[in-house]
């Protein structure tokens, strides 16, 4: 494998879909109040794959060196456990995404607020370092909050509340209550995509020390644990939908509801973690297809 493609696989590129559905969401949010601007959309963009990337070196460096990431990890295997790259390479290429994600908050808050509102660029970019703060402190450092139990939290704040209700207030310069319920919705589905994540990773972190909710809780719980998120986050999406209801179409996304719910009996029928591992892309991906139809339907395009 050549230098390039192993660093693009520490990337994790199949990660990003999800990433990028807050800003999505938050620009649909921004875009159904007649706001909308080009480049700040681009650096959204930018800067939230920026985040995922420096998220999952961190994490291969983290997991790698605590000596989760062993032979007996059902995922794909991460460039430092095989080998393909040091601790000295992965910790430089972590300050690198750390550097360019610092400069892509600057870029896009500088399009957002210029030198007119500078408390909200001083709010937001305290919001961007702790974004590359969290991170990081995923997996590295010996209280890495993900061995704990708390990824589920900051999960559902970052890749939902922050996501979201912060893409949408770049463009508008305000909030609103209803925008928590479609940011609430991408906040679970994303936590769900974690809790999958850790369902299926249960023995392993058990053995490892990896104090994920699933290990806190069980498997059994850990299951029902996952329904909850996902109905919830279909519900906060249904009560937004009532709130600003304008035409038929707008009702259009609960239509991935569908593949959700095929994917709801397929976990409750799975008592294999390893066999819950196709399950990931679907879930992560039937989030990212929420996010479009949301944003194509809020923005009047039928």
């Amino acid at each position: 494998m050549s230098k390039l493609s192993t660093w693009l696989s520490a990337a994790r590129l199949r990660t990003l879909p999800l990433s990028v559905s807050g800003v999505i969401m938050g620009t649909a949010l921004a875009n159904f109040q007649d706001r909308s601007d080009k480049i700040i959309f681009f650096f959204a963009l930018m800067t939230t794959i920026s985040f995922q990337v420096t998220s999952n070196f961190a994490n291969d460096y983290g997991d790698g060196v605590k000596g989760t990431d062993n032979e007996g990890r059902l995922g794909p295997k991460r460039a430092l456990q095989s080998g393909l790259l040091t601790r000295k390479e992965l910790k430089t290429g972590i300050l690198i995404a750390i550097t360019v994600s610092s400069l892509l908050v600057l870029a896009v808050l500088y399009f957002s607020f210029g030198d007119e509102s500078l408390e909200y660029f001083a709010l937001f970019a305290v919001l961007g370092l702790a974004s590359i703060w969290a991170a990081i402190r995923y997996t590295i450092g010996d209280s890495a909050y993900g061995y704990k139990g708390h990824g589920d939290l900051f999960v559902f704040l970052f890749f939902g509340l922050l996501a979201v209700a912060g893409t949408m207030f770049l463009y508008t310069k305000e909030l609103t209550w209803w925008a928590f319920l479609p940011a609430a919705s991408i906040g679970l589905l994303s936590t769900g995509v974690l809790n999958l994540n850790n369902l299926r990773d249960f023995e392993n972190d058990k053995e490892s020390g990896k104090n994920t909710m699933v290990v806190k809780i069980g498997f059994r719980n850990g299951k029902r644990y996952h329904f909850f998120l996902l109905t919830t986050a279909f519900i906060c999406l249904l009560i937004f939908m009532f709130v600003k209801f304008e035409s038929w179409y707008h009702f259009l996304p609960l239509l991935t509801l569908i593949p959700v719910l095929i994917h709801m009996v397929k976990v409750y029928r799975t008592n294999e973690p390893v066999k819950l591992d196709p399950e990931l892309k679907k879930l992560a991906l039937s989030t990212f297809l929420l996010a479009l139809m949301f944003y194509f339907t809020y923005n009047n395009f039928l």
